[in-house]
C-alpha cells in the first residue's frame, strides 16, 4: 500500500512539473484573446490599431499604441529585482533581460541593452516639446518608453520604459 501512495506521488509530481514547465512557456491568461502573441515567432506583424485596440486591455492600448506614458513610479516594474526576461506585452518579442536592468531611480524600469540588437527599433520623437528617441518593439511597432544617454557602462544607455508594456517571465 505505502508504494502505491508513493508512486502516486511521485506522477503527481511530475505531473505537476510538467504542467509548470508548459505553463512558463505559453502566454499568460491576459493574452488568450491575442492570436498574435507568442514568444517565440519574431515575424513583424502588420495590424492595424482598430484591430489592437478591440484585443488589448485599455491601459496597454493607451501606451503602446498611443504613445502613452505611465505614471512615474506607478508600474508593477519600476523597482524589481526579479530575474529573468522582459516581453513585449502586446506581441511577446523578447526585449530584455534582468541582467541588463538596473536601478536608475527615474520610476520607470531601466536597462542598458535590448535582448538582441534587433529586438527594438528607434524613432525622433518631438512631442512634448522635447527632442527624445523613442523605444519601439521592432515586431509590432508598439511603444515601450524612450532611450537617454545617462546609463550605466557598458553602454552608458539607459533604455526607460514603461512597465505595462513589458510582461516577464522570471528565471535565471
Amino acid at each position: 500500500m505505502r508504494a502505491i501512495i508513493v508512486w502516486s506521488v511521485v506522477l503527481m509530481t511530475q505531473f505537476a512539473c510538467k504542467g509548470n514547465a508548459q505553463q512558463s512557456q505559453q502566454p499568460g491568461a491576459e493574452h488568450q484573446d491575442n492570436p498574435y502573441y507568442s514568444r517565440t515567432d519574431t515575424t513583424h506583424l502588420r495590424v492595424s490599431n482598430r484591430e489592437w485596440k478591440k484585443i488589448l486591455p485599455p491601459e496597454l492600448y493607451r501606451v503602446a499604441r498611443e504613445e502613452g506614458t505611465e505614471r512615474a513610479f506607478t508600474g508593477k516594474y519600476w523597482d524589481s529585482e526579479a530575474k529573468g526576461t522582459y516581453y513585449c506585452a502586446v506581441c511577446g518579442n523578447k526585449l530584455f533581460r534582468s541582467d541588463a536592468k538596473f536601478a536608475s531611480s527615474c520610476g520607470w524600469p531601466s536597462f542598458f541593452e535590448p535582448v538582441r540588437k534587433h529586438s527594438v527599433i528607434y524613432k525622433e520623437d518631438h512631442s512634448l516639446g522635447m527632442d527624445r528617441i523613442e523605444v519601439e518593439c521592432a515586431r509590432c511597432n508598439s511603444h515601450l518608453g524612450h532611450i537617454f544617454d545617462d546609463g550605466p557602462p557598458p553602454t552608458h544607455k539607459r533604455f526607460c520604459m514603461n512597465s505595462v508594456s513589458l510582461d516577464f517571465e522570471p528565471g535565471k
